[in-house]
């Protein structure tokens, strides 16, 4: 990637992995995408497909069943996927960043051993549960508790909102959990539940207004017993540890957000050179073409927001501002994108069955999910020193 950075083009490398991500998400996801979405119902064959390709191990080393890759080869994917079904593109990015990425962050030797093979073969899915009902973007505020009990830990609570938690494919849920407190504070750490363990239960899904491909359920724990050696990351360590992944997840969320915001833009590219109004092509309109160029504009620039940010992450230097700004930038554009690619096409907007409509209802989640706007213009101004 740093060749980028330096000649403005990507390597050979991550250039054919975009382009076989983009024939896969043409030729297999959008003929089924408007299915999914109508149904609700999740799209079991194209994550097999995503499988088969190898996306759910693309960062993670071979020795643990992956592909060798890094961050910037998922997010590329990600980007890709999400110009044509947002719901499968946050699949696999909750998969790997969210379900995965915290055994491989943080795991000992064991976990790695037990868990990587599986969830990087995308056979199985794995889910971070961190939101709570009163717990989202103030995750200091979990209420979840897990106590030693002999050997093992014994959870009880509830989490909010979780992806990929209740599938037939969904072996793992990462949750967080107070587990006592020090110096008045509490300490929370980072537990390891398998699927399906007793008094572990994924409620009903979610009624959503968007993502309705994506599994999405609340989770319940009564009474969960889990082996004391489940422990993710060190006791007391689940703060701080999930704050890092949702830092590199916030990279792949400005990725998706990209993907989104271009898939406005070419969808919208290609009906103004198609329909007609008073004698000629509607884009011939400046009104039109303008706002075209502005989507293409916010699209190019959170994609050089994203890439800036994963080009820090990968180098290992400090990346929480730029990954804020990411985020930031990318969701805002999709949500603009989605707005105006709607307005473009009229009536015709307005209609499910075109996949502008499902952009304008997915985009939304964008701004919330994974931190909020409000949240990034916080950390931002943090960073700052404000």
């Amino acid at each position: 990637m740093t060749d980028f950075l330096t000649t403005g083009t990507l390597p050979d490398h991550y250039q054919q992995l975009a382009k076989t991500v983009r024939d896969f998400a043409q030729s297999v996801v959008a003929p089924v995408a408007a299915k999914h979405d109508e149904e609700h119902s999740f799209p079991y064959e194209v994550v097999a497909g995503m499988a088969d390709m190898g996306l759910f191990g693309l960062p993670f080393p071979e020795e643990y069943g992956g592909m060798g890759g890094d961050y910037f080869a998922l997010c590329l994917a990600l980007e890709e996927l999400g110009k044509v079904d947002q719901s499968v593109a946050i699949t696999l990015e909750a998969g790997v960043s969210l379900g995965a990425m915290p055994v491989y962050r943080f795991g000992n030797e064991e976990q790695k051993q037990e868990w990587l093979p599986l969830l990087a073969s995308g056979k199985a899915l794995g889910a971070f549960g961190l939101t709570e009902a009163g717990g989202g973007s103030d995750a200091g505020a979990t209420k979840t508790t897990a106590r030693l009990d002999g050997s093992a830990w014994l959870i009880n609570g509830s989490k909010q909102f979780i992806t990929n938690s209740g599938t037939d494919i969904t072996k793992l849920v990462t949750v967080t959990a107070v587990t006592g407190e020090s110096g008045g504070k509490k300490e929370i750490s980072s537990i390891l539940v398998p699927v399906p363990t007793e008094g572990f239960t994924a409620e009903p899904a979610y009624n959503k207004v968007g993502w309705n491909a994506s599994d999405t359920h609340p989770l319940s724990f009564d009474d969960v017993r889990v082996p004391q050696e489940n422990l993710l990351g060190g006791r007391g360590r689940g703060y701080a540890n999930f704050l890092r992944i949702l830092d590199e997840g916030r990279i792949a969320i400005a990725a998706l957000s990209v993907g989104a915001a271009q898939g406005c833009v070419d969808e919208s590219v290609k009906y103004a050179g198609e329909r007609e109004a008073f004698g000629r092509k509607i884009g011939t309109n400046q009104a039109i073409a303008f706002k075209i160029a502005r989507m293409e504009t916010r699209a190019h620039v959170a994609r050089a927001a994203y890439y800036d940010a994963a080009a820090l992450m990968l180098s290992g230097k400090p990346f929480k501002k730029q990954a804020a700004i990411a985020k930031l930038v990318a969701s805002e554009a999709a949500m603009d994108n989605a707005r105006d690619a709607t307005q473009i096409f009229g009536g015709y907007g307005f209609m499910n069955e075109y996949s502008v409509a499902r952009h304008y209802r997915d985009s939304k989640i964008l701004e919330i999910g994974e931190g909020t706007t409000e949240v990034q213009l916080m950390l931002i101004g943090r960073e700052l020193g404000l």
